[in-house]
């Protein structure tokens, strides 16, 4: 597994030679959007009014920004999970030509199909403490936030060394998660033979 940062906009060539389980670090300018965004545009048909031409690094993230001196400024940051947003990801992915999403957690096969088509990738951070990113972000603009409120606006970001994510869905549409599934349960199966209980045993449920 080998370590990248890279610098946006990306290239094909950039997110070809990621492999699952790599680790990046992203720097260049990036927006993000939450599921109000892309219900707003996908759903209800309104066009993004904003230009997002030299931005193909889309993080799911609600922001904490507030507005002090006639400037932004970033209180809290953390990508949120990406699954929730699977009813969009593969139109997000071609209809924003996309190399990168950036999430919690991984996404679902029809958005591992677009990203093997149009060559992007999935990563997931390896941090829980969203407060140490904050010098490493600068807010540029946002857009949509009258319409869609400030956790769901469309926020420009410029990024320096945003770190660290893990690769988790390459451009062959291959899924580090479903990879560790397979392994966890081959290791259950051994585990359970060991223990002499019969792969049929259920965990109890409290409810």
């Amino acid at each position: 597994m080998a370590e990248f940062h890279l610098e946006g906009p990306l290239s094909e060539e950039d997110v070809t030679r990621l492999q699952i389980g790599d680790t990046v670090y992203i720097s260049g300018r990036v927006f993000t959007c939450r599921s109000r965004l892309q219900r707003y545009v996908f759903d209800e048909g309104h066009p993004l009014n904003f230009d997002i031409s030299g931005r193909n690094i889309l993080i799911h993230n609600g922001p904490i920004v507030v507005r002090e001196n006639g400037a932004w400024r970033l209180v809290s940051f953390m990508p949120t999970s990406s699954i929730r947003f699977e009813k969009w990801g593969a139109r997000s992915v071609r209809d924003w030509n996309l190399r990168m999403i950036v999430g919690k957690t991984t996404m679902g096969p029809r958005t591992a199909e677009a990203m093997k088509e149009r060559k992007c990738v999935h990563v997931s951070p390896r941090s829980v403490s969203p407060n140490l990113w904050i010098d490493s972000i600068e807010v540029e603009d946002v857009n949509l936030f009258d319409e869609l409120g400030s956790i769901e606006a469309a926020w420009f970001f410029k990024v320096k060394d945003l770190g660290p994510f893990t690769v988790d869905i390459d451009c062959e549409g291959r899924n580090y998660f479903d990879r560790l599934d397979g392994q966890i349960d081959e290791r259950k199966k051994d585990a359970l033979g060991r223990l002499g209980i019969d792969e049929s045993f259920e965990f109890t449920k409290l409810y």
